[in-house]
């Protein structure tokens, strides 16, 4: 009960830890598979490194810039800014994983991008972000963005569960496990949101399971790149 009285005095300070945590562990995931991806030229290395571009975009807007140590947080548009900001990149991190996932069945015959951020099929996610975040703010609230995570991760659960029976291998082994918790993860938010109203004893778990979640992808990255190059 000590520390949890703790953790709910010190709750702000301890949202920008988290989020610090979450950030570098992205950046170093980032740093990891751009390597391995020059290397390899593999597309799903590509995009799987584009998701935690954006997971680290999204922490840092919403554990740094959007913490109430901010005196300008008080301002009334910023919140809405930093709301807006923080689910479309966080929406647009969940469909790049997605994407890494079925590329090669999505990927249209003699096309060749040579962008992985802007192209005509990433343009479809940019707008079906835009379009989730829009129905959010219009009701302020995050529901859309939890029911678009929860649908997200269970088909990326059951693809990444078929690719690792099918194929096996540690990464693809890390890879369903960390989709699979990412689900769980999503469906604790939304019951949070939904059911407890933001209860923080929930809420502590919830960001217990992302750290899980993050640590596992780079337990997974830092496997397979250790004899790389």
């Amino acid at each position: 009960m000590i520390g949890y009285n703790f953790i709910i005095q010190n709750k702000e300070f301890l949202k920008v830890f988290y989020g610090l945590i979450v950030v570098i562990i992205s950046v170093i995931i980032v740093l990891k598979t751009n390597r391995l991806f020059k290397l390899s030229l593999h597309q799903g290395i590509r995009y799987f490194r584009n998701a935690f571009f954006f997971y680290a975009l999204a922490f840092i807007t919403r554990y740094f810039f959007g913490t109430n140590f901010l005196k300008f947080y008080l301002i009334a548009p910023y919140p809405l800014i930093i709301k807006i900001f923080f689910e479309f990149f966080i929406i647009m991190a969940g469909f790049f994983l997605l994407y890494s996932l079925l590329w090669k069945k999505l990927k249209i015959s003699g096309d060749e991008y040579t962008s992985s951020l802007f192209n005509p099929l990433v343009a479809i996610f940019y707008l079906f972000s835009f379009l989730i975040v829009f129905l959010d703010v219009l009701w302020w609230t995050y529901y859309f963005m939890f029911a678009s995570q929860v649908i997200l991760f269970a088909f990326a659960s059951a693809i990444s569960y078929n690719n690792y029976t099918s194929r096996k291998g540690k990464f693809l082994k890390f890879y369903f496990i960390a989709m699979l918790l990412s689900l769980v993860a999503w469906i604790f938010n939304a019951m949070a949101a939904l059911f407890f109203q933001w209860d923080p004893l929930l809420s502590i778990n919830v960001s217990t399971i992302n750290i899980l979640i993050f640590l596992i992808f780079l337990f997974g990255v830092i496997n397979v790149t250790r004899y790389r190059g």
